[in-house]
């Protein structure tokens, strides 16, 4: 195995024919939540060779990406590939697999030593960071697999699904339209304690994932 993981586009050209490009995602429906990773396995023409999908039950954003990865990488040793490049759109994974971060989650520290022991049977191994629309297929096989797992039908939006009411209107005095006072207000998020990190300028988390828009508090410790 090169003992160095970096972001070649493209392989040697002596060694083009023998490479594989697998593109891999893992999410989670709450984090923790339901999750379940999917994978496509590409081979120099951009020809897919495999797709691979499973659900995984209640666990982590990060977990899930973990397995995409190691079931990529047990997919190549099974069928006799020895070259192999990742494509993922999870920073923390990536950066993790190539000694740029340190794995302090006791639940992923394991997934991450089996991850590297794989990675280390293969002859040559790269591994790239994508943002999500470079992911859409791998994505889409994720989602499906939960989808799967919950009962949904796949496709299906993910996320707990509520049919929406109408507001009650009540007429005042003069006929005009009026709230009724006692509708009840919305429910408030819960309360979500993560750990992370600052490093130029940017919080780095160690473990899940937040949406975009959300309000958060960092404290210092």
């Amino acid at each position: 195995m090169n003992g160095n993981l970096f972001e070649r586009s493209n392989p040697a050209p002596e060694a083009s024919g023998q490479w594989l490009t697998a593109h891999c995602d893992g999410g989670s429906r709450g984090n923790p939540g339901p999750s379940g990773y999917g994978a496509v396995i590409e081979d120099t023409h951009g020809r897919i060779v495999a797709r691979l999908s499973e659900y995984l039950g209640r666990q982590t954003n990060n977990y899930a990406e973990y397995s995409g990865l190691l079931a990529v990488l047990k997919w190549a040793l099974e069928h006799g590939h020895k070259r192999m490049r990742v494509i993922s759109d999870s920073e923390l994974m990536v950066k993790q697999m190539k000694g740029q971060y340190k794995v302090a989650s006791p639940g992923l520290r394991p997934l991450w030593e089996e991850a590297k022991r794989l990675a280390g049977r293969l002859d040559k191994f790269e591994m790239g960071h994508t943002l999500r629309g470079g992911n859409k297929e791998a994505d889409r096989l994720a989602n499906e697999a939960m989808d799967k797992g919950m009962g949904k039908t796949p496709g299906a939006a993910s996320g707990p699904q509520t049919a929406k009411q109408p507001i009650p209107i009540v007429t005042g005095p003069g006929g005009e339209p009026r709230r009724q006072a006692h509708q009840p207000a919305p429910p408030k998020a819960p309360r979500q304690v993560l750990e992370g990190y600052v490093k130029n300028g940017v919080v780095h988390l160690l473990e899940g994932e937040l949406p975009d828009g959300i309000f958060v508090k960092v404290v210092r410790e």
